[in-house]
């Protein structure tokens, strides 16, 4: 065998076919780590897309059956019952229409709905009332209490097309009890998919156990069957919360997460498989160009640099055997501008490439992580708002109860008073007395009055130019009393009228609790001073409570906004007030200040923008 053709198979078994085996190697390891990439991303977004379709579903119920629960609708005319439907209709823009059932489902009153698409709600039909009081059982829930909703089955909605399910909700306890009815159009859902599905290379489905898609990022396929080999996957699966698998006709991968709530729903991420082996099949396309070209440079020069070659390729066989270790920043060096010259720079650009994806791969890991936290705080931040907010409810409903069963007896005082004095002349010895008596049960009258105002909650607050002197007046006037039988002494400094943008019962209930705090804090102190000053500064409202209390210690200061933390002595089932009252400074735009000194006193400063 003649020197030229030894040397052209030893090039061949020493550099080319090494090259291709190792080339193939990568090629088939990197093919692997994508699948597993794509299968890993794929399932943490069917996951992450599980758990938001079932907080924005169930969140959805949950605001119109607390709605329902907190309204006493024996006690409603006709037109009260009306708005009261519409208040249920206006917790979410994916409500089309709700209406209100007695218990053996005749229709009570008229139903709420658009006849077309309005203020962000589905349109609806006076023909679809029957289909939509058809859509649910409202048996099962006849033995249940009030506030209770159940689910019926997804149909599709008569003028969008989009899928849409009933819900009933139980208006009452007992057996006769009657029930809303209301159709939640899966809008949100098919939006919420398609911006999930941005992150995604194919398509994100909700399907039911039938598999039927009830939703998609893709919206050809609404109300579609899913593919017949991924529905048989599924089902074979049902028992997993997460599971991926591929599926060869037609040529997908598949990633499934089950809704959570108990909700008879599965979120499906589909990509088909040429669309995610892509960056291999071009890598594998490059590497074959490549060998190619090399075995064509041996074959056409390799007797004239029999030496040369032999040097230059062995340095690119370390090079290779380098890359197959791991050590993708190794890189060959370019001499001349010949074949092995461009081989090397094809291995450079390959090794390149390699650790150019390993670098991008560890970035996207670490970024999926980043949102996946986050995605977890907002949650954790979300259900300590939602606790909060039903005690807050719970709190006002009690005091609303407690100054309406006050403010009637006060009334019937105030009433026969005013008779009496009516009766009696200027020189009747009691006409004193009745008087006073007089001046008492109005003061009463105007604090309950002030407490029912206080206690009033509103989903949203209410934001207007108000007086801080007057809030800080009418906050006063219901724990003036208490102060001087507690021994302290006020002292107010308030500016001329200083209007700021607040929603005054929710800014009275910022000043109680700052009261209430400097009140407790001075409870066991010698010199009782409170002060309260308003003013403006630096183109803000203030308002400044200031005590002569014991004072914070600085290892507690950084927490006395903390939800439940308190600093007294004796836990008095509070812990609420500043949490709270920072809540609504923040709602308002503002913000609290906050300067203590231990055994001298503790100094709230709220800060408010200027109506």
């Amino acid at each position: 065998m003649k020197l030229y053709q030894q040397l052209i198979l030893f090039m061949l078994a020493a550099t080319v076919l090494p090259l291709a085996v190792v080339g193939f190697l990568l090629l088939s390891r990197a093919e692997a780590e994508l699948a597993s990439r794509i299968a890993g991303e794929q399932r943490t977004l069917a996951v992450a897309t599980a758990e938001s379709v079932a907080s924005t579903l169930m969140r959805t119920v949950d605001a119109m059956a607390l709605v329902a629960e907190s309204i006493d609708w024996e006690a409603l005319n006709e037109e009260e019952a009306l708005g009261a439907l519409s208040l249920i209709f206006r917790q979410s823009s994916a409500v089309s229409a709700v209406m209100r059932l007695d218990a053996a489902g005749k229709r009570l009153g008229q139903p709420v709905f658009y006849p077309r698409e309005e203020d962000g709600h589905p349109g609806f039909d006076e023909a679809s009332l029957d289909v939509l009081a058809r859509a649910v059982p409202v048996q099962p829930l006849k033995h249940s209490d009030k506030g209770e909703a159940a689910m019926g089955r997804v149909y599709s909605h008569a003028l969008s097309g989009k899928a849409a399910v009933a819900v009933a909700i139980k208006l009452g306890a007992g057996e006769s009890a009657s029930f809303a009815l209301a159709e939640i159009v899966f809008k949100d859902l098919e939006e919420l998919l398609v911006r999930k599905a941005r992150d995604s290379m194919g398509h994100i489905d909700l399907v039911d156990s039938a598999g039927r898609i009830l939703a998609s990022s893709d919206h050809e396929r609404r109300l579609g069957a899913l593919e017949a080999s991924v529905q048989a996957q599924l089902a074979a699966t049902a028992g997993e919360t997460a599971r991926s698998f591929q599926v060869r006709e037609p040529a997908l991968r598949v990633s499934a997460a089950r809704v959570p709530q108990k909700l008879d729903f599965d979120v499906v991420v589909s990509v088909e498989e040429a669309v995610a082996m892509a960056p291999v099949t071009s890598m594998r396309r490059t590497v074959l160009v490549s060998i190619g070209a090399a075995l064509a440079v041996l074959l056409t020069l390799g007797a004239l640099f029999t030496r040369r070659i032999t040097a230059r390729l062995s340095e690119v066989s370390a090079a290779v055997e380098a890359l197959g270790r791991g050590e993708l920043d190794r890189r060959v060096h370019v001499e001349g501008f010949d074949e092995i010259a461009a081989l090397a720079s094809t291995f450079n650009h390959m090794g390149a490439e390699l650790e150019a994806a390993r670098t991008r791969l560890m970035r996207w890991n670490d970024d999926l992580r980043a949102k996946v936290d986050e995605a977890m705080m907002e949650l954790k931040a979300a259900q300590v708002q939602l606790l909060e907010a039903q005690k807050l409810a719970a709190v006002g409903q009690l005091g609303a109860g407690v100054a309406h069963e006050l403010n009637n007896p006060l009334a019937g005082i105030l009433g026969y008073v005013q008779l009496m004095l009516m009766s009696r002349n200027d020189a009747d010895p009691d006409l004193d007395t009745l008087r006073k008596i007089e001046i008492s049960a109005k003061r009463c009258k105007e604090i309950t009055q002030n407490l029912l105002r206080f206690s009033q909650q509103r989903a949203r607050a209410d934001l207007r130019a108000v007086d801080m002197n007057n809030v800080v007046r009418e906050a006063l006037s219901l724990t003036e009393s208490q102060m001087k039988g507690e021994g302290i002494s006020l002292k107010l400094e308030l500016a001329p009228p200083v209007r700021v943008k607040a929603d005054p019962a929710q800014a009275s209930q910022v000043v109680l609790a700052l009261v209430s705090n400097a009140r407790t804090a001075m409870l066991k102190t010698g010199t009782k001073l409170l002060t309260l000053r308003t003013g403006e500064r630096d183109g803000k409202g203030f308002l400044e409570v200031e005590d002569t209390g014991k004072g914070i210690l600085p290892e507690h200061r950084h927490r006395v906004f903390e939800p439940f933390f308190t600093t007294k002595d004796v836990w008095s089932n509070v812990g609420l007030g500043l949490s709270v009252a920072y809540r609504i400074v923040s709602e308002a735009g503002g913000t609290i200040d906050m300067r203590s000194e231990v055994g001298q006193g503790s100094c709230f400063t709220v800060w408010l923008t200027k109506a």
